[in-house]
């Protein structure tokens, strides 16, 4: 199965090329893609957002150039101080994770040491029980002599 396509590009006037594609009878296709708007071809791609904005001359006095710096100031600000807020409770995070760490190898040490006592005594109660216990067939009668003459 081969498909027939057919590709016409044009442009309009915000330098944006759009490619009509027409494959069998499906119908036009429009497929925008970025054109550098300088007709020399050699230029970046501007890109959709940047499109509506001019490169005039901003009047550093003005209110409006004013404004704009206050409040990318405000903003600059605010990011230092979320990054700064964000800094301290990673360090103050770590300082409680290495508190919790010293406390667990400390509980570590203790039980090891606990186990240790627990191993020994068990390993000494475990010997003198085989000590006491005599092997199978050599029992010896012993008679009780309160016992003997009723």
């Amino acid at each position: 199965m081969s498909k027939t396509s057919q590709q016409n590009t044009t442009t309009d006037v915000s330098g944006v090329s759009v490619i009509h594609t027409q494959a069998h009878s499906s119908g036009l296709q429009q497929v925008p893609q970025l054109v550098p708007v300088s007709p020399g071809g050699g230029g970046k791609a501007v890109p959709p957002s940047k499109q509506g904005k001019k490169n005039s001359f901003v009047d550093r006095n003005s209110d409006e150039y004013r404004q704009r710096r206050e409040r990318n100031n405000m903003a600059v600000k605010k990011s230092r101080l979320k990054s700064k807020q964000k800094a301290q409770d990673t360090l103050q995070r770590v300082n409680q994770l290495k508190e919790e760490n010293e406390r667990l190898e400390a509980k570590i040490k203790l039980l090891t040491k606990e186990l240790s006592v627990l191993k020994d005594l068990f390993l000494e109660h475990a010997h003198n029980f085989a000590d006491n216990v005599q092997p199978v067939g050599t029992e010896t009668t012993t008679t009780n002599p309160e016992n003997s003459g009723q």
